[in-house]
């Protein structure tokens, strides 16, 4: 008979930092979820997103040992959401090792955090193994598969995986990173709940499988190459260790429940929907998914919230919209004819206040957010209905354009067009499936969300283009400020290989004569050929030398700046050495971004 220690969310995580701690890490804050002043992300979806800098070599201002509980979100998971382990929020606890320890020191610690700590049974774990990529050169790695046989796993329980499933960069496979892009085998970790194997997954069952038996809770990343020009794989100057563990599924093990959303942090804001629904939670499978949508949907929302991020058409909050409107959808599926979104939330509130008490100081916000979006959205989906009418009476059919311009243009859901369908035999085209499907996917790979994905933290990639265009960024900025005041500021940047993008706090359209004068400005630093110094300097003194840094983050005791003239920002690089690479700076672009928001796109010729 196994014993759990039965574990909550908050007991978990000061356990795994404190052990951290004891050996030598300093516990860094997590970044905000959705960032100010992060350079081409809309959403902050690992621990390492921020650290990439200091795995191609950069010094850390808190040295080679970290650790942390980073908020994370992760746009691509929407679809996924309804089962008992995929969630768009989660924590993600993490440990770093930057050129400091190895293998040798990460898998035991692991191992005994798992077994000690956390209390789970070793017979329980399984692990994975890199098992090489002969096209790139990249061996097997029979070392860590060796360390995990020391250290009591059965050969049985370790299974070797290609670079498709053990294989960790920004980029994915070896095959899609870009060139400057770190990147490293991997040895997952997973829990057995020892549930049967669904033969629809496959004939045999095996860690990676997807029939619900094993639960991945964790993956030891060993970043020790990156990728050159001609797609072959150099060394890195150091080796790596990065570590995620999903809080939420750590907490799920130490239950022996592979059900997430039956952890404590749920249960204040899943009893707040238990009060309204036809059916409480455990009543059958059936209504599982639509409380889990509710439940993840609504926790992701108010971190959104909390961070200043309101629903709307574009970038974060398109995502927001959609994950408010996801969840009031699924409480009507559960018989909720009042509003709750918002009751909800507050259960939330209560149940992470020691960690992230700002949730309870922007509860009246929240709730006030929640409540205006979800009586628009009634209103849409009224509206929706009434424009449905208004096809059938003049067309008699329904087309795929149609349903994709009901979304697209009325915000009237794919689904509720497909309850009407049903419930009012309403004629549909032959091919409506197939060319909505088209025109969806085709919106998604243009919209925000897409982008959300592509520019999954830091800069696009690390190439030297990049790094220019990155370096340019500082210039633009500062240059910024000297034309239309000190109180411009950045709300948000896209960098990638060809091209820069900058959002910036600023009520009216630019002068042609402004523009004109930015340029002047940021052209004059690059022929000054100005060095580019970099400092590690304790916070205080940073902010008193007038550091740019993002409003309400929080930093650490040490911080990384860079000083490009009278460009000063907090950043982690990376960075040319001179301005005078950079070449010639010219604006394409000035436009609205959003209310008191403008964007600039702009190129190095």
């Amino acid at each position: 008979m196994l014993s759990f220690l039965h574990m909550t969310v908050n007991e978990v995580r000061k356990r795994y930092l404190d052990f951290f701690a004891a050996r030598g890490h300093a516990i860094i804050p997590s970044a905000p979820i959705v960032p100010e002043n992060d350079p081409t992300t809309l959403f902050t979806s690992s621990g390492m997103q921020s650290l990439v800098p200091y795995l191609l070599g950069h010094q850390h201002p808190q040295g080679k040992r970290l650790a942390d509980s980073q908020l994370s979100f992760r746009a691509e998971d929407i679809e996924e959401v309804g089962d008992n382990r995929h969630t768009t929020f989660f924590e993600m606890l993490g440990n770093w090792s930057l050129g400091d320890y190895f293998k040798q020191e990460q898998l035991p610690w692991l191992y005994e955090f798992l077994t000690r700590e956390l209390g789970l049974a070793k017979e329980k774990l399984w692990v994975t193994c890199f098992e090489g990529d002969e096209k790139f050169g990249l061996t097997r790695d029979q070392e860590s598969a060796d360390i995990w046989k020391r250290l009591g796993i059965p050969d049985n329980h370790i299974h070797f995986y290609g670079s498709q499933k053990n294989w960790w960069s920004r980029s994915g496979t070896p095959d899609k990173m870009p060139a400057g892009e770190p990147g490293g085998s991997a040895s997952e970790m997973f829990y057995d709940f020892g549930t049967s194997h669904d033969e629809k997954f496959g004939e045999k069952c095996h860690p990676n499988c997807d029939c619900g038996r094993f639960l991945e809770i964790g993956n030891n990343v060993f970043m020790e190459y990156v990728k050159n020009a001609n797609g072959s794989f150099d060394k890195l100057p150091q080796q790596n260790v990065d570590f995620g563990g999903g809080l939420e599924r750590l907490t799920a093990a130490t239950l022996g429940n592979p059900d997430i959303f039956l952890i404590d942090i749920f249960d204040a804001a899943r009893a707040e929907i238990e009060k309204r629904a036809l059916w409480k939670y455990d009543h059958n499978e059936e209504v599982k998914p639509d409380y889990r949508v509710v439940l993840d949907h609504t926790r992701a929302a108010i971190f959104m919230l909390a961070s200043g991020i309101v629903p709307g058409p574009n970038e974060q909050g398109s995502v927001l919209r959609r994950l408010i409107r996801g969840a009031i959808l699924a409480t009507d599926r559960l018989g909720i004819k009042e509003m709750v979104l918002a009751e909800v939330a507050k259960g939330y509130g209560n149940s992470y206040a020691d960690q992230y008490s700002f949730l309870l100081e922007k509860q009246s916000f929240i709730r006030d957010e929640l409540t205006k979006e979800e009586t628009l959205f009634r209103k849409t989906v009224k509206n929706g209905l009434r424009k449905l009418d208004k096809i059938i009476s003049a067309n008699g059919i329904l087309t795929g354009d149609d349903i994709f311009n009901l979304y697209t243009t009325d915000g009237f859901p794919p689904e509720l067009t497909m309850n009407e369908v049903v419930s009012r035999g309403i004629k549909v085209a032959s091919d409506s499936s197939e060319v909505y499907k088209a025109r969806f996917r085709a919106h998604r790979e243009e919209s925000s969300v897409g982008a959300a994905q592509k520019f999954a933290g830091g800069l696009a990639d690390s190439s030297e283009q990049t790094v220019k265009y990155h370096t340019a960024h500082h210039l633009l900025l500062k240059a910024l400020q000297k034309v239309l005041g000190p109180d411009v500021h950045q709300r948000g940047s896209n960098i990638t290989s060809e091209r820069l993008r900058i959002d910036f706090s600023y009520v009216a359209k630019m002068t042609p004569e402004q523009i004109a004068e930015v340029e002047k400005v940021v052209n004059e630093q690059i022929k000054k050929a100005i060095p580019v110094e970099h400092k590690i300097l304790p916070k205080e003194e940073a902010e008193k030398l007038g550091a740019e840094h993002e409003f309400g983050a929080k930093y650490p005791d040490m911080v990384s700046i860079y000083i490009i003239g009278d460009s000063i920002e907090f950043c982690g690089g990376p960075h040319v050495e001179n301005t005078s690479e950079l070449g010639h700076f010219k604006i394409l672009k000035e436009e609205a971004s959003s209310a008191g928001v403008r964007r600039i796109k702009a190129v190095l010729e």
